[in-house]
């Protein structure tokens, strides 16, 4: 076991009040008198910090500080650290699955003759239910009430756990639903910047259960997405095992021309990232440009990380940061602190004084003059397109073939339209028709710059009598209710309602695929005439088949842009030279006529985003509703799981567990399950959205006794690993290239030849005890931070995954579960190498861990006398340790109860 922290005696510093006494103690950095530590990015000093104040030589050592401190030499070189993050943050839909395994977890440690309560978190924990919010209710001024009784006659059994956990679990604090986005709700609220526990002052840090944690970055908190897995570790004191990264210096200059939104300078810099390869790496901003972007600018681009495929996009503290502190209506004296602290620490950042020389791995630069409008799609979120030759770009999709950029629609089909009667009226859907318009997610709903743009917009829109058509879904999702507070007191928000965006709720809603049904009308038309219906949304995921199932094409915009193609109905317009329609008096009325400028924007901020705002909203959240706070929870160490639940259902993940780990396996003969192309996304391996009536997840609820208007989605069912299994692989805009340009969630069952469902398919493979492997191409599980991704395939029966390349997040969690993470050699994939799927695969590994070492070559042989090397994704010594284990929840228990044995 580890000893006292050798750093104690030596560098820890009392950090003195300006007016006389303390604010507490600190391990101080400048004390440690190493230039060395001058040079770092300040994204890298969070890291050091870390490991310096958990340093016990155990789970983390001298030697880990000294890599951190040498990062300009050891961060190319594959370098493995430990880090403890000050805090861990969940939503409800990892959330619940998080404290199902917990909550097996501390059966299975009884069951070992260990301590239940030993699974209990050792670092506060932050729980917010934000998706909570179905978008059905469609032009309603009722519809957050109709929506949240909605929500509730749905997950009550869900939200009841969830108060349980609250219960059960020290060190954890749960949110009740209707609040906000998670991510709005830590940056508002949550966020500490720099904690003080026990009289020991350090940075907050956080690692959540979403690939969107990385929003609160804008803030200069260092936080990023992991699985819930590897979150479920932290949580009971685990270090993260990571590899030291590289920081990205993007340094940004100048300021936005009239026009430009923060929305339209992130679909930039994603674009730019995306372009520049920052996978596994930071991305830390800095450079005069700063100091024209506001802290809701700087989140905007944080939260968007994911999509640029950065672990974190890193904003350091600087006086921005302390006024958006006070504005959010934190204190006086907790700013001081946090000034104070960072300022002692070299982790701020003074514009007034000269800038310190930081090394940085490689260079971007931009120069915010020249950002221009942008939207970016049809079908992923780096893919930008500029405003001004949209109409071209969707037109040159519709002719392409079928791909990111492409629809394949024959010539004289692309000038068809579908008719529909809706509401007695006849009307024409043509493709490109916007048939949902949403102003969604914390992207963009955090950032009042934008939502006050849109509403100026709608204003102007009304005075001119636009209308929307009324067929067109439209809905406005706030991150928080400060956002309802500022677009009320302005005055503004009567125009949103006007135009049909009513607020449907505070949570995630398009943007993760709670858009509800369309109107049946509108639907049957889609469907009926196969036409590529379009949707535009502030959000920052537009995969296929996440949006909505009936939604080919999906933009991402900004608030004001989204109210702009409602208004026109279509994508397929040049928004600069063509109307987007025709006002009261008949004239036609541009975009230019109505988008509100800088000025009017920068004053409506200023005058209606007030502190009082946030202190009252989450005064009011923290004393939870009365649908809430009327759920009757049982109180207990152990849950009570209930066999015939269709929500919570404990998980087969311990059985038969015993002490002795089960070591290496082999994977003999496998058939090959799937086989994709680039860009599988966790959406595609573990969709969230709704459920198809025809679906085994649809099959197993009916058979359970639940009607199909009780279906809820995919996400709400992920406690219940039978509906989260039967989801496995379910989406439907899916492409499996054993089924040669089929699209959907089917596969070929090999040896008998037959297409089925994969669930199907994989079921029948393990009843005849054959392993199964899954074969991608590059980037494969990029998205969500989603465990069910790993967890659902490893249900199913899946060995091993040999793509091109894994994104990170999803990699770790394939690690989690024990599925073996391979990647073809550069230039090499499944067709250079001439397989087609059809073949079986041997993937041999020695039987003694010990024996293996990360990143390793790895011999695959088929059984038609083909073989090549692979590299064995196992990327540090911990992630060998878990295989070793059949997973890190199973390593995390035996290390507890052998704790308890060893004492």
């Amino acid at each position: 076991m580890g000893s006292e922290n050798p750093f104690e005696k030596s560098i820890l510093r009392t950090l003195e009040k300006p007016d006389g006494g303390e604010f507490g103690k600190y391990y101080s950095l400048p004390a440690l008198d190493d230039p060395r530590i001058d040079r770092l990015p300040i994204s890298i000093k969070v890291l050091l910090e870390s490991a310096i104040r958990n340093c016990d030589e155990f789970q983390v050592k001298c030697e880990d500080v000294e890599k951190i401190i040498d990062w300009e030499n050891t961060s190319s070189k594959q370098v493995e650290i430990p880090f403890m993050p000050a805090r861990v943050l969940l939503q409800d839909f990892t959330g619940v699955p998080a404290l199902v395994d917990l909550a097996c977890m501390r059966d299975a440690v009884k069951n070992l003759g260990g301590d239940p309560e030993k699974i209990n978190p050792m670092v506060p924990v932050d729980l917010v239910i934000d998706h909570s919010v179905q978008a059905d209710v469609v032009r309603s001024e009722n519809a957050v009430q109709a929506n949240m009784e909605l929500e509730f006659e749905r997950n009550k059994e869900r939200f009841g756990f969830l108060k349980w956990g609250a219960i059960a679990f020290h060190n954890m604090l749960v949110l009740p639903p209707g609040g906000g986005i998670v991510h709005q709700v830590n940056l508002e609220h949550l966020g500490r910047v720099v904690f003080n526990t026990n009289g020991i002052l350090y940075p907050d840090s956080i690692i959540g259960t979403d690939s969107h944690t990385t929003m609160i970055d804008g803030s200069g908190v260092a936080g990023w997405g992991v699985g819930g897995i590897e979150a479920e570790a932290a949580m009971l004191g685990q270090p993260m095992s990571m590899l030291l990264p590289g920081v990205v210096g993007f340094r940004l200059l100048g300021e936005l021309r009239e026009g430009v939104t923060a929305t339209d300078l992130v679909l930039t810099v994603t674009q730019m990232l995306r372009k520049h390869g920052v996978v596994g790496k930071f991305v830390e901003f800095y450079g005069e440009g700063m100091m024209k972007l506001s802290l809701a600018d700087r989140t905007t681009i944080a939260n968007m990380s994911p999509e640029y495929g950065a672990t974190m996009g890193f904003f350091p503290v600087d006086h921005v940061t302390l006024q958006y502190l006070k504005l959010t209506g934190r204190s006086d004296e907790t700013v001081s602190v946090i000034e104070s602290y960072l300022r002692a620490n070299n982790m701020f950042v003074d514009y007034d004084e000269p800038p310190a020389e930081k090394v940085f791995s490689s260079y971007l630069e931009l120069d915010l003059k020249d950002v221009e409008p942008s939207v970016s799609g049809p079908k992923r979120p780096h893919d930008r397109v500029l405003l001004k030759e949209m109409k071209a770009d969707w037109r040159a999709c519709l002719n392409n073939k079928v791909g990111f950029k492409g629809f394949a629609i024959p010539v004289e089909a692309q000038s068809k339209f579908a008719e529909l009667t809706f509401n007695g009226t006849r009307e024409k859907l043509r493709h490109g028709d916007v048939v949902i318009a949403a102003i969604t997610s914390c992207t963009n709903t955090s950032n009042p710059s934008v939502m006050l743009g849109a509403a100026l917009l709608a204003k102007k829109a009304r005075e001119l009598g636009l209308e929307v058509k009324p067929w067109i879904k439209t809905s406005l999702a706030p991150g928080s209710g400060v956002v309802t507070k500022y677009l009320t007191k302005s005055g503004l928000q009567k125009y949103l309602d006007q135009l049909g965006f009513y607020t449907v709720g505070y949570g995630c809603t398009t943007c993760i695929g709670n858009s509800g049904d369309l109107h049946e009308a509108v639907a049957s038309a889609i469907t009926d005439n196969d036409i590529v219906a379009a949707a535009v949304l502030s959000g920052n995921r537009n995969f296929e088949g996440r949006v909505h199932p009936l939604t080919r094409a999906n933009y991402l915009a900004s608030p004001p842009l989204v109210v702009a193609y409602a208004l026109a109905g279509t994508v397929d317009i040049d928004l600069e030279t063509e109307p987007l329609g025709h006002g009261k008096d008949g004239r036609s009325v541009f975009l230019k006529d109505i988008w509100p400028t800088n000025d009017e924007i920068a004053k409506a901020v200023q005058l209606n985003v007030l502190p009082d705002m946030f202190r009252a909203t989450y005064d009011a959240i923290t004393e939870g509703n009365p649908l809430w706070n009327g759920l009757l929870v049982p109180s207990g160490t152990l849950y009570a799981w209930d066999p015939a639940s269709t929500y919570i259902l404990k998980p087969p993940f311990f059985e038969n567990m015993t002490m002795t780990p089960p070591g290496p396996r082999s994977v003999k003969d496998a058939y090959c399950l799937l086989y994709f192309g680039d860009s599988i996304t966790t959406d595609h391996i573990s969709p969230s959205g709704s459920i198809h009536k025809d679906s085994p997840a649809a099959k197993y609820l009916v058979e359970h006794g639940v009607d199909r208007r009780d279906f809820n989605s995919y996400g709400s069912r992920r406690g219940n690993y039978e509906v989260m299994v039967r989801g496995t692989f379910a989406n439907v805009r899916i492409v499996n290239k054993l089924l040669e340009g089929e699209v959907g969630p089917r596969t070929i069952h090999i040896p008998s030849g037959e297409k089925m469902h994969v669930f199907d398919a994989a079921m029948r493979y393990k009843n005849e005890g054959q392993d199964t492997i899954v074969l991608a191409g590059s980037e494969y599980g990029v998205g969500s931070s989603r465990d069910g991704a790993a967890k659902g395939p490893m249900l199913v029966g899946v060995q091993a995954v040999i793509a091109k390349s894994f994104e990170q997040i999803h990699r770790s969690n394939l690690v989690g579960m024990g599925i073996i993470p391979l990647c073809f050699k550069p230039g090499e994939d499944a067709e250079t190498l001439g397989l087609n799927g059809h073949e079986r695969y041997t993937i041999d590994l020695p039987n003694k861990v010990s024996e293996l070492k990360p990143r390793q070559d790895v011999k695959v042989v088929t059984d038609n006398g083909k073989s090549f090397a692979c590299t064995l994704r196992f990327d540090t010594e911990v992630e060998l340790a878990y295989f070793d284990h059949g997973g890190i929840l199973q390593y995390v228990i035996r290390t507890l109860v052998e704790d308890k044995h060893r004492k």
